[in-house]
C-alpha cells in the first residue's frame, strides 16, 4: 500500500472504529489493542494457539514464570523445597492469592489445575509420567512425589507456551477433553464475558484483588505484575489497512502484528513507535499430518526439504529487511545455546524443485490430494501458506488449498480423521522461539504420535535422544541436541522455514510495555 492509499483509508477506518461499546467511565485508563487474530477458543488447555495463550496470561496466573533469560522463577509459589535426592518437591503458595470470584487460591485448586493441564500438554505429560503422586497436603502446600528426578519441574509449570493455568478446583475438574465454561482465574485481569463480541471485541478489567509478588523485578512472565490501567479492550481488525489507520488516528493504542509493508509508514509517525518487543521471535514451519497419506511416508516428507528456500518464506512474512528474519535455521532458536548446524546439508542448493520432484516419485508419491488448510486472517501464516502452496505445486504435489479463519483452522487441525471425513494434510504455523531453546519444551519436535501435538509424528529415536538429554549435563547435552536435529531432518516432525521477529506498533502514550509477547501488566498510559 502506498502512502496516498494509506492516508485515504484513515478517515473511513476511524469512523468504522467508533462504537458505543468502547465507552468507558470518566477517568478510566483504557488500552485498546489489536490482537493477531480473533479469540475463538478461550480455554488454554484446549489449544496451543498463541492468541489464547496471551488471553490466558491475563486471566490466569501460573505457579512459575520464565524471565527474559528463559529461566523459571517462582510466581504463585513463594518457593519450593527439594528432598529425597530430588524425588520430593514441596511447593508453598504465597500469601494473598485470590480468585476473581473472591475465593482464596488453595493448594487443591493448583493440584486439580496441574492434573487437567498435564492430561493435554506434551511437556506436562513428561511431568505426569515422572510423578508417582501429586497431592495438596495443606491449604498452601503442594507435594510432588516423583518416580525419578525431574529438575525441569519449575520450567514445565512456567513455560511460555501451552501454559499451566491455575483455576478453581470446580472448574479444573472439567475433563481436559471438554471446554471450561467460565474464565475465572487469579491473574491481574478479569475477563468480562458479557462484553465479548465474537469476531469483534474482547474486554478485560483490572482485578482489584490481585496481589503482585513483593520481591524481584518484573521480567517477561516473572516478577511483580503491577497493573496501571483499568481496562484492556481487544479489537479484532483482520484487515491490515483498517488496523493501521485506526492506530494512526488514535482509535487503538497498540497493534500486535503489523504487516511488513506498513512498518515503514508507521515508523515515520512521531506519535507511534515500531519495536520488536518479543526478541525470542518465532520459528516458521510446515506441519505435515503423519497419520494420513502421503505424509505418513517419511521419504515423501524428506523429499520436500530440498525445495525449501527459507529466505523466500521469511521474505514473504517480514519483507526484505533482514533485521527481522534469519534463514539457514534448524529446529532450535538461532543464537540460543543449542542452536546448531547438524543435518542442515538437507537444504544445500535449495530450492531444487527438480530434485524434490524426483525424490517424491522415488519415495512413491502417486498424485494423492494434499488438503492444505490456511488461515487468511493471520498475515504470517497466510504468507507462508502462499509460498508453500506454490512450492508444493512446483514439485508435483496435488494441492487442495482450503482457506478459512484462524479459529476454524485451530479446530480443523485437531481432527485425526481421514481427508474425506474433514481431515487435513498440511498447514503452516510458527512456534515461539522461547519454546525452541532446548528439546525439553519444544512440543513440535516430539515424536510421540497421537499423544502429541497436531500432526502427530512418531519417532522412537527422537524420543530416546530427548530422554537422554533430560538427564545429561554439559557437553553431552550439546552432542545429544545435535543428534536430535540430525534425526529430525530424517523423521521431519515438521519442515523448518526460518526465524522471524515480529515488531509491534503502539502509541507513544503507552510506556513500560513488557518485553516478550503481548502482556499488559506494567503498561502505563499517559
Amino acid at each position: 500500500m502506498n502512502r496516498r492509499d494509506f492516508l485515504k483509508v484513515a478517515s473511513s477506518a476511524a469512523a468504522s472504529m467508533a462504537a458505543p461499546n468502547l465507552a468507558s467511565a470518566a477517568g478510566e485508563k483504557v488500552v485498546t489493542f489489536v490482537p493477531q487474530s480473533d479469540l475463538t477458543l478461550l480455554d488454554p488447555v484446549q489449544t496451543t494457539g498463541l492468541v489464547t495463550r496471551n488471553h490466558a496470561l491475563m486471566v490466569f496466573d501460573t505457579l512459575y514464570g520464565v524471565d527474559e533469560h528463559f529461566e523459571a522463577q517462582p510466581q504463585m509459589v513463594a518457593g519450593h523445597q527439594i528432598d529425597r535426592d530430588g524425588l520430593r518437591w514441596t511447593l508453598t503458595l504465597r500469601d494473598g492469592l485470590k480468585f476473581h470470584d473472591g475465593e482464596p487460591v488453595l493448594a487443591r485448586d493448583a493440584v486439580a489445575s496441574i492434573k487437567r493441564w498435564w492430561s493435554r500438554d506434551v511437556f506436562g505429560g513428561d511431568l505426569r509420567e515422572a510423578t508417582a503422586e501429586l497431592t495438596a497436603v495443606s491449604d498452601d502446600k503442594i507435594v510432588f512425589e516423583l518416580k525419578k528426578p525431574f529438575p525441569l519441574l519449575p520450567y514445565a509449570l512456567g513455560k511460555p507456551s501451552s501454559v499451566c493455568p491455575v483455576m478453581p478446583e470446580r472448574l479444573a475438574l472439567t475433563p481436559g477433553t471438554e471446554q471450561v465454561k467460565q474464565m475465572i482465574g487469579s491473574g491481574p485481569f478479569q475477563f468480562v464475558a458479557d462484553e465479548r463480541v465474537v469476531g469483534s471485541q474482547v474486554v478485560y478489567r483490572r482485578f482489584g484483588g490481585y496481589v503482585p509478588r513483593f520481591s524481584g523485578a518484573a521480567s517477561f512472565m516473572a516478577g511483580p505484575k503491577v497493573v496501571h490501567v483499568d481496562r484492556v479492550i481487544w479489537r479484532v481488525l483482520p484487515d491490515a489497512a483498517t488496523a493501521a489507520a485506526a492506530l494512526q488516528v488514535g482509535e487503538v493504542d497498540w497493534w500486535e502484528q503489523p504487516t511488513p509493508d506498513l512498518l515503514p509508514l508507521l515508523a515515520k509517525r512521531r506519535h507511534l513507535k515500531v519495536e520488536v518487543k518479543d526478541t525470542g521471535g518465532y520459528l516458521g514451519m510446515i506441519r505435515l499430518n503423519h497419520l494420513v497419506p502421503p505424509f505418513d511416508n517419511p521419504a515423501i516428507r524428506r523429499a520436500i526439504l530440498s525445495a525449501i528456500s527459507q529466505s523466500e518464506f521469511m521474505t514473504a512474512v517480514m519483507g526484505t529487511n533482514t533485521d527481522y528474519w534469519k534463514d539457514n535455521v534448524g529446529f532450535f532458536l538461532p543464537g540460543s545455546p543449542y542452536a546448531n548446524d547438524a543435518g542442515m546439508d538437507a537444504f544445500a542448493g535449495a530450492p531444487n524443485y527438480a530434485k524434490a520432484k524426483r525424490d517424491l516419485e522415488a519415495a512413491g508419491y502417486k498424485g494423492e490430494r494434499i488438503v492444505f488448510v490456511v488461515p487468511t486472517d493471520l498475515h504470517a501464516l497466510n504468507s507462508m501458506s502462499l509460498v508453500a502452496a506454490d512450492m508444493f505445486r512446483k514439485i508435483g504435489l496435488e494441492v487442495d488449498y482450503q482457506v478459512s479463519d484462524w479459529g476454524t483452522v485451530l479446530q480443523r487441525i485437531a481432527s485425526q480423521r481421514p481427508l474425506d471425513q474433514g481431515g487435513w494434510s498440511a498447514w503452516c504455523n510458527y512456534v515461539p522461539g522461547a519454546s525452541a531453546i532446548n528439546p525439553a519444551a519444544h512440543s513440535y519436535l516430539r515424536g510421540i504420535g497421537r499423544a502429541g501435538t497436531f500432526g502427530w509424528p512418531r519417532s522412537e529415536k527422537i524420543e530416546a535422544l530427548r530422554l537422554a538429554f533430560l538427564s545429561a549435563h554439559g557437553e553431552d547435552r550439546m552432542r545429544l541436541v545435535r543428534d536430535i536435529q540430525t534425526q529430525a531432518m530424517q523423521d521431519t516432525p515438521y519442515l523448518p522455514l526460518g526465524y522471524f521477529a515480529q515488531p509491534a506498533a503502539y502509541s507513544q502514550k503507552l510506556s513500560d510495555i513488557p518485553s516478550g509477547f503481548s502482556q499488559f501488566y506494567g503498561v502505563k498510559k499517559a
